[in-house]
């Protein structure tokens, strides 16, 4: 049974019920009842409410920990408790807010409701003056009988502090060893799209692509984890006037590309020479103006020399993705290309197109820069492939959320897409979601926008093998090559240099500019990816080097109690339970920052365990093992599977040994 929606269900009901009652009155008041007919459908009505809210009544009583495999969202799941509580002692308050988060302190408790004020607030609005405090003391009153909450504690001016019960938690980080980390079932399967990377054909990835594209293959992971069928696609920029210049320069330079593949090496140099022809050479540019025509036209050859270069530049971007295992669907705009005139009439069919000296453009409400449908040349442009974009998103892939991954400077125009495709009718925001995820600039360590010394953008590749070189610098730094194989010393290389990256990006909040040091981020102290990767292998490294094997790790997940007595065992088996509701957050907002500190607190509060509770008790003199302290053994493996689920969001690759 799904508790998640408790709380909408509470306010529905109430609001159903007022509704009824009023219909009901209504009715009668004005004797407008020649039969009975509309008061029994509405007695009805109110009569199925009702025994809805009492299947919800006794699913709070009964223990989830019981009845699930998966994780469960202990937040959300004291929110639905004092939601009950609080429409029990106050039934006549429409929507009272609802407030609980974990207590920063441990000596106040584990959870703090924090609804009392708010509520003393909308009661005052009201006329009616109540002390916050007395409400808290009734919405305790009121908390229904459960499976979690130990006792209650009202503190200051109406804060409610909650502590758990240790048998509670004890059970559900037995559930976690058992069943393996999974996240609380959805509702119902829905479809998301993530648009990133999207860099540009004929033109090297820099360091501009790198952002968009580990934020939104991270985007994906969190999605998939949580039971979404998700679609990633590469809206690469794989069409418009720049390839009839790439056309007529590759028919000058290999006369014989449609039977011999042309060794184009360097697509960038290539580009450049081809854009150079274009601004300097008269006859070059009424060529290339040609070769577009003919391209849009569809002509064979110039098909095929179009694929040619697209090939050419969809293997450089390949190794890239390779070295971030990042996995994408390419739908460049050419794809869309079909689709635009049919976006264009349907917007001049409801009458939302104006002309501006040649030009069709369309104005969204509230917004005074208009989107140009048609150029006074005829052509399309980026605004009608956007809007074909998401119009066959909506449609044709039954899309029920849509996020765009670029940098923020792109914000202003989405907006007026996403304003356009609501006012044509094409999506309601209440029912599906369309969001642009913006991203600030990379900086360099100058605070300046990073470019290379001679003041080139920065090639990606050449980034990523910079990190690899680093990251085997540090490694053999740190005498690694002499204790691992050759083997895992590379891999090791990979996982230092790629998750760093990757961490330095996703730890900052994605909003705000960030600064690029391989220094910092290759750091073995401090919230960086080097530190959890040392703290996640020494974790596992634990029960190896006490000879446990996984066989035994399992059995004793089924057969032995967590024992949560010590105050440090108690604040990692807490820590280790907030993963929903981080993963939560983090669907809520979309940003991915919280997951990472999330992260390095984990890896904190485990090192602050393990320094104050011995796992394996070992003989001074011959180190020989002497004691297993079993439970503390699968709560360092509860610890590890958690980290390693983050990770695996994060697109960082662990190994065991480092």
């Amino acid at each position: 049974r799904s508790f998640c929606h408790v709380q909408c269900t509470h306010r529905l009901l109430k609001s159903n019920e007022i509704y009824t009652h009023n219909e009901i009155e209504i009715l009668r008041n004005q004797q407008a009842l020649g039969s009975s007919s509309q008061l029994d459908e509405l007695r009805e009505e109110n009569a199925k409410l009702k025994y809805r809210i009492n299947v919800l009544k006794r699913s709070l009583q009964e223990d989830p920990a019981e009845c699930s495999k998966t994780m469960m969202n202990i937040n959300q799941r004291l929110q639905e408790i004092f939601c009950e509580s609080i429409n029990s002692a106050y039934p006549e308050l429409v929507n009272p807010p609802l407030s609980v988060t974990p207590n920063q302190q441990a000596k106040f408790g584990d959870y703090q409701c924090n609804s009392a004020m708010a509520m003393a607030q909308m009661m005052k609005a009201k006329g009616l003056k109540v002390n916050p405090r007395e409400i808290a003391e009734k919405i305790v009153q009121n908390i229904p009988e459960n499976e979690m909450i130990q006792k209650t504690e009202i503190a200051g001016p109406g804060f409610i502090n909650v502590h758990l019960k240790k048998s509670f938690v004890s059970k559900l980080l037995t559930n976690l060893l058992v069943n393996g980390v999974q996240p609380p079932p959805l509702e119902k399967k829905q479809k998301v799209i993530v648009d990133f990377s999207s860099p540009n054909i004929a033109k090297e990835m820099h360091v501009g692509h790198l952002r968009s594209t580990i934020i939104g293959e991270s985007m994906c992971r969190l999605f998939e984890f949580l039971g979404y069928s998700v679609l990633r696609l590469n809206h690469v920029g794989d069409w418009g006037t720049q390839f009839g210049m790439l056309i007529a320069h590759l028919q000058d330079m290999f006369p014989d590309y449609l039977t011999s593949s042309p060794p184009i090496g360097d697509l960038q140099s290539f580009y450049k020479e081809s854009k150079k022809r274009f601004d300097s050479e008269e006859d070059f540019k009424k060529r290339a103006y040609q070769c577009v025509v003919k391209l849009q036209s569809k002509e064979p050859d110039f098909i095929k020399a179009w694929n040619l270069i697209c090939d050419v530049s969809r293997k450089e971007f390949q190794k890239v993705y390779n070295c971030l295992d990042i996995s994408l669907v390419e739908r460049g705009e050419s794809y869309y290309q079909n689709m635009m005139t049919e976006v264009v009439k349907e917007f001049e069919d409801k009458g939302f197109v104006q002309l501006d000296e040649g030009r069709k453009i369309v104005f969204a409400p509230g917004f005074s820069v208009p989107l140009t449908i048609v150029k006074s040349d005829g052509g399309y442009t980026y605004d009608t492939s956007d809007l074909a974009a998401l119009r066959q998103r909506l449609f044709d892939e039954k899309a029920n959320i849509i996020i765009y991954v670029t940098d923020s400077g792109q914000a202003s125009h989405f907006y007026v897409v996403f304003a356009c495709a609501q006012m044509i009718g094409w999506y309601d925001p209440k029912v599906t979601r369309v969001e642009h995820a913006g991203f600030g600039v990379v900086l360099g360590e100058d605070k300046k926008k990073f470019k290379t010394r001679s003041g080139d953008t920065v090639r990606l590749m050449d980034l990523l093998e910079e990190g690899l070189k680093r990251s085997m610098d540090k490694l053999k730094e740190k005498e690694r090559d002499k204790v691992l194989t050759a083997e895992e010393l590379v891999r090791a290389q990979r996982a230092v240099a790629f998750g760093c990256i990757k961490y330095a990006d996703l730890s900052h909040n994605r909003i705000n500019d960030y600064v690029f040091s391989f220094d910092k981020m290759l750091d073995d102290r401090g919230n960086t990816a080097a530190y959890l990767l040392y703290a996640f292998t020494r974790i596992r490294s634990i029960a190896r080097l006490a000879s446990i094997d996984e066989a035994t790790l399992r059995k004793a997940a089924e057969t032995t109690e967590v024992l949560l007595d010590h105050e440090k065992e108690w604040k990692l088996g807490k820590c280790i339970l907030r993963f929903p509701e981080i993963l939560q957050k983090i669907l809520d907002d979309l940003l991915l920052h919280p997951l990472c500190d999330y992260l390095y607190e984990l890896a904190t509060t485990f090192t602050e365990f393990y320094d104050n509770c011995y796992c394996v008790e070992k003989d001074r003199q011959t180190g020989e093992v002497v004691k297993v302290n079993m439970w503390r053994m699968l709560l360092c493996d509860a610890t590890a599977a958690v980290m390693a689920k983050g990770f695996d969001i994060l697109g960082i690759n662990p190994v065991e040994r480092m």
